[in-house]
């Protein structure tokens, strides 16, 4: 049950927010890792590059990492992106879950020394996965971090379910031409809100065109 919170509670609580530096910090700011994010953008702009280059940085700061790779599966493609991130390097600190339905990701994160960052690719994967089922995951694993990774239509995330994961996420990054578009609750006087090269030479390619 809930309990109710006074107005001391709310101005003397204290929160454990990581120190990001470099780019990190000037992107996404110094975060919380719980609740939700969300990676959006066209196929082929750079959001597994970015998910996986994200998670590589975040095992710096947790214990475990995961990688659901719904979508693309243990496969010659997801491994050309794991190399070219590089997620050798990290060793056992980031596993990867081989196409695995979210019921059977919950039984895992439940165990002992589960992981404490998720990526979650891609919403379109997730068979049957509603607002409810979204409520019920972010509330069961209150100390866990999500990271949603979505297709875009229209500019837009896409499903309907990713547009709804997006608002609800404390960190939304719309990927275009491998450069990321990054909003933030955890903008600080430090950094935050701003865009992020995901790939140098193809965002150069990219924009050069499409000025």
């Amino acid at each position: 049950m809930r309990r109710a919170i006074s107005n001391r509670n709310v101005c003397d609580a204290t929160f454990k927010v990581a120190e990001f530096q470099g780019e990190w910090l000037a992107s996404i700011g110094k975060p919380e890792f719980r609740g939700a994010w969300t990676i959006f953008g066209e196929s082929g702009s750079g959001k597994t590059h970015l998910a996986l280059s994200l998670l590589k940085y975040l095992t710096g700061f947790v214990k475990r990492c995961a990688y659901n790779t719904l979508e693309q599966g243990l496969s010659k493609s997801f491994q050309t992106a794991w190399n070219d991130a590089d997620m050798q390097s990290v060793g056992t600190k980031v596993i990867v879950y081989d196409k695995m339905p979210i019921e059977e990701m919950k039984e895992h994160l439940r165990r002992r020394k589960s992981p404490d960052v998720i990526v979650i690719d891609s919403v379109s994967a997730l068979v049957g996965f509603t607002r409810p089922a979204f409520a019920k995951l972010i509330n069961e694993f209150p100390d866990k971090l999500f990271i949603f990774i979505a297709h875009e239509e229209n500019n837009k995330p896409h499903p309907a379910i990713a547009q709804f994961v997006r608002k609800m996420s404390e960190v939304k990054i719309r990927c275009v031409g491998y450069k990321a578009n990054v909003t933030t609750r955890f903008k600080t006087a430090d950094g935050g809100g701003e865009d992020l090269i995901i790939w140098q030479e193809g965002a150069d390619e990219y924009w050069a065109e499409n000025l």
